[in-house]
């Protein structure tokens, strides 16, 4: 009988965290279950698998258990299956022949990290066209700049010692370059035009939110207003867009889902499998908070997870083809006026928050 109340509470407590992420709620004890979507799929698994050890075929409650984990399991496969190998992908291949194409380099370095080496190392790699590296202050700046800047003519240097700064490298001029502070005046983002060999234009954006997580931030509503306010800045822009960094969000979480269809931004990842990013020190709890979403001009070349740098971090890289011709392919239907509204409103509850703090 001991063992039977065990596996029901065990049974409860995974129910509990499938159903958690979707309380109206931006603490983050409850935000943070959106990350763990693969493992509380498994976790499920594993509890109904040990529920039929001691399933009762004359017992309501056992049928009760057994299908509520049916459920869950069922609900969290649809929610990581796009990111499988099995699924459609939502940003096509490139084309045969293209000529024109753009790569980009991600990569959170972790502020403590001292080895230097091995992140210019990868970097070197993959002589990417854009190199972001996030968490980066002085110390990385001097450090890498040396380095770097024989390959990379461009740069936008904002280092930081609050685990929030940025430095940004181009192969290409960089055009009315920005750096802002949408949500905190400690945490920036950079808003760029790269120009091309062909002189194409891209809008570029290069963000790192803060992560809901108590030593850094109790509630999501900074990540998610920050989030949002770069969709409205994509839906404003006629040039094509990216937007990269540690987004500190999961791919598929209802915030950055929400982000993809205002935004009308593409993810790579569909189709394609997970490409775990973070936590590099942590084999089981993986999953994908380096990002780089694409409007819908571009198509795919190569996607990688870049090498083990001494971060909790792996870096991020992805070619891209500008294939604005086939843009029409691939283009996310427009949002909803309740989804824009949605995105809205987590604005504006950013804005009322900094205004009540005044």
């Amino acid at each position: 009988m001991m063992i039977k109340w065990i596996l029901r509470v065990f049974a409860i407590l995974v129910i509990l965290l499938t159903l958690f992420p979707y309380l109206s709620f931006n603490q983050w004890y409850v935000r943070i279950w959106d990350f763990p979507h693969l493992q509380i799929a498994l976790l499920t698994l594993f509890a109904l698998a040990f529920y039929f050890i001691k399933f009762d075929l004359k017992s309501k409650s056992d049928y009760a258990v057994v299908l509520a984990l049916t459920g869950c399991f069922l609900f969290q496969s649809v929610k990581i299956y796009p990111y499988t190998a099995f699924a459609d992908t939502e940003m096509g291949n490139a084309s045969a022949n293209v000529t024109t194409s753009l790569s980009v380099y991600a990569a959170n370095v972790l502020q403590k990290n001292k080895k230097v080496e091995a992140v210019v190392k990868d970097v070197s790699k993959y002589q990417s066209d854009v190199v972001l590296l996030t968490e980066t202050n002085e110390r990385w700046k001097n450090a890498v700049v040396n380095k770097l800047e024989a390959a990379y003519k461009y740069s936008i240097l904002v280092p930081k010692d609050n685990t929030y700064g940025m430095l940004l490298f181009s192969k290409h001029p960089l055009y009315e370059a920005k750096v802002k502070y949408l949500v905190e005046d400690t945490i920036p983002s950079i808003h760029t035009k790269v120009i091309i060999d062909t002189k194409d234009t891209i809008q570029l954006f290069a963000i790192h939110p803060a992560p809901p997580t108590p030593q850094h931030n109790p509630s999501s509503v900074d990540r998610d207003a920050e989030m949002m306010k770069i969709t409205r800045l994509t839906r404003e822009t006629e040039y094509p867009v990216i937007v990269l960094g540690d987004f500190n969000d999961v791919a598929w979480s209802e915030t950055t889902a929400l982000f993809q269809r205002v935004s009308g931004l593409l993810d790579m990842r569909k189709g394609r499998g997970f490409f775990n990013t973070y936590n590099a020190n942590s084999w089981l709890m993986r999953w994908p908070l380096d990002h780089v979403f694409t409007s819908a001009d571009f198509r795919v070349m190569q996607i990688e997870r870049g090498a083990d740098i001494g971060s909790d971090h792996y870096p991020f890289y992805a070619k891209l083809s500008l294939e604005p011709k086939l843009a029409e392919e691939q283009k996310l239907p427009p949002p909803s006026k309740e989804e824009v509204a949605k995105a809205f409103e987590q604005i504006s509850e950013k804005e009322t928050s900094q205004t009540a703090s005044h």
